[in-house]
């Protein structure tokens, strides 16, 4: 694999971070198209190169957009996957019929699956076999910032070191630093969590609470992140590093976060729905509560926050309850120093 000569990138999926990642490759020179599966979309995007939540950022001439999935997959060097994490398992299942076995497969999105537990990379290894060709780029990486070219870092992971490194050529620019992580599993599970340790946060914010609280809420988040990802054969330093914690930060405390917004109207009184209404995008926390509640039950692990948010979204609890039921759990050790 090499990305010299002349590149073809695929990008499924039209949202911010899909058309964001379009511009980037197009400005090094790779030939880039664009597919959605939302004729109105195609249209509007082809027809005024600004998408409606990047005012920001125009839209190069030559990315081309379309709905011809074939047109987007056949030839190209990568195919990369930006569609929600809803979407995935059936946007591969029309992507196969035109990848060849050596093409190079990139999730860039965040979440699980609900009835596999699949992450998103699983996914695409179930429908498309051969992981060796398959990468997830994740990290602290908000569309907003990446379209106006603010400096940025973000990690390529695949179990395949040299799949890992070819992505990292790929997207490596002037503004995207790209390291590369081994850890596929450690790096897309803090990705689908951190939506949900965002929810959190913004629900504090919502009800009122300060920095200690949202301090708090970080930190032990990321706790339950890492103690999740240990039982299931993550590395530990994964949480540390920017897809666990850089992540983490970003999305519990920037105001491009969809995630943190949704929890704030929460706190503020809003149902989940309505708070999504408002939001006006995909919450892929809301979409990860049920993998997240399921996946600590498999492997018997105690994720209190995960369990807070899980009963004000699909309980119908009261947060300030929740918090006084965080508050007041048994005392503990902040570690196992065993361990």
């Amino acid at each position: 694999m090499s990305t010299s000569g002349s590149v073809k990138i695929g990008i499924l999926g039209a949202g911010t971070w899909g058309v964001t990642l379009a511009r980037l490759l197009y400005r090094k020179g790779y030939s880039v198209t664009v597919w959605s599966a939302i004729p109105e979309e195609v249209a509007y995007l082809s027809e005024t190169r600004v998408h409606k939540n990047l005012k920001e950022m125009r839209i190069p001439d030559g990315i081309v957009f379309t709905v011809d999935m074939e047109r987007a997959c056949t030839g190209t060097d990568a195919v990369v996957f930006a569609v929600p994490s809803v979407f995935m398992r059936s946007t591969a299942e029309k992507a196969a019929a035109y990848l060849a076995e050596d093409q190079t497969v990139v999730s860039v999105a965040k979440g699980f699956e609900k009835d596999t537990l699949f992450t998103m990379s699983g996914i695409l290894e179930d429908v498309l076999g051969n992981p060796s060709r398959i990468a997830a780029l994740s990290g602290p990486t908000h569309a907003e910032e990446v379209a106006i070219d603010l400096p940025t870092v973000i990690v390529s992971a695949s179990a395949d070191r040299k799949c890992a490194a070819f992505v990292q050529e790929l997207f490596s620019t002037d503004v995207l630093r790209v390291y590369t992580n081994s850890d596929i599993l450690g790096v897309e599970l803090s990705g689908a969590l951190k939506n949900i340790m965002a929810l959190a946060a913004g629900i504090s914010e919502g009800l009122g609470y300060g920095d200690n609280t949202k301090a708090a809420l970080i930190t032990r988040g990321l706790a339950e992140i890492t103690i999740l990802g240990k039982a299931m054969g993550c590395h530990r330093r994964t949480f540390s590093g920017l897809a666990g914690i850089g992540d983490l930060v970003v999305t519990a405390t920037s105001r491009h976060s969809r995630n943190n917004r949704a929890g704030y109207l929460m706190g503020q009184g809003m149902t989940a729905e309505e708070a999504t209404k408002a939001v006006g995008m995909v919450v892929e926390g809301l979409n990860a509560l049920e993998g997240a509640v399921k996946l600590a039950g498999k492997y018997g692990v105690e994720m209190p926050i995960v369990s807070a948010v899980d009963a004000i979204v699909n309980g119908g609890a009261d947060p300030r309850a929740m918090v006084m039921k965080l508050m007041t759990r048994e005392k503990k050790s902040e570690f196992d120093f065993n361990t």
